[in-house]
């Protein structure tokens, strides 16, 4: 995958792995609070938080259009870090999730749609110190509506020092871990027709994902 930097440059990763956090918030009332969104969709809670999903590397990507099953699926904002030979990269992230699947497992629902990631990307030595000020913002869209779902920052999110100091080795070059989510504002209807997500830093340059979402045929059961 390419990637824009802020500097005018690019990179070029060969994704290899791909590594999916859940319930990694730093406030334990607001990860209480995802469970409880996703229990209110039959989802079991956790074993143990934060809780990590290993994942195909095929499932990464940054496709303008997701082919899902039904439409019981919903996009999540994200942050993800990518691992370079010599690097890490911080790019915004939209792990889309198959919520129906999702009762029966975590693990297998992530693996039923891609991990969407964005047009630009940082490197994490430059932005460490200011990480709490990214704004992290979605929107779902329902027919030619769009609606405000997530708002936050990523001061809401164990920060990447987490992952890294707890991972160590398994984050290989070619790796991409995405960082669990933040929660959904009350009220509004996850299950759209498309998805937009930005993170923008505190000088209002952005990484950005749009895509929209395309409910296949029926099965011949």
């Amino acid at each position: 995958m390419r990637f824009e930097l802020p500097d005018g440059s690019a990179r070029e990763v060969a994704v290899r792995y791909a590594l999916n956090a859940g319930y990694a918030g730093r406030n334990t009332a607001e990860v209480r609070h995802h469970v409880d969104e996703l229990a209110a969709l039959g989802v079991p809670a956790p074993n143990r938080v934060p809780t990590l999903y290993p994942l195909s590397a095929s499932l990464v990507g940054r496709p303008g259009n997701v082919q899902v099953a039904h439409a019981q699926t919903s996009g999540e904002a994200e942050w993800a870090l990518v691992v370079t030979p010599d690097d890490y990269l911080l790019t915004v992230a939209c792990d889309h999730t198959d919520r129906a699947l999702e009762v029966h497992g975590v693990a297998w629902s992530k693996q039923s749609a891609p991990d969407v990631l964005g047009d630009v990307a940082w490197r994490l030595a430059e932005v460490e110190d200011e990480l709490d000020k990214f704004t992290l913002r979605a929107w779902v869209r329902h027919g030619e509506r769009e609606e405000l779902i997530q708002d936050g920052t990523l001061g809401q999110l164990l920060p990447p020092a987490y992952w890294i100091r707890e991972l160590g080795d398994r984050l290989v070059p070619g790796t991409v871990l995405l960082s669990g989510t933040i929660p959904m504002i009350a009220g509004v209807d996850q299950f759209g027709d498309g998805w937009r997500v930005e993170l923008t830093d505190p000088r209002g340059v952005s990484s950005r994902i749009r895509y929209d979402v395309e409910e296949l045929a029926p099965a011949w059961d």
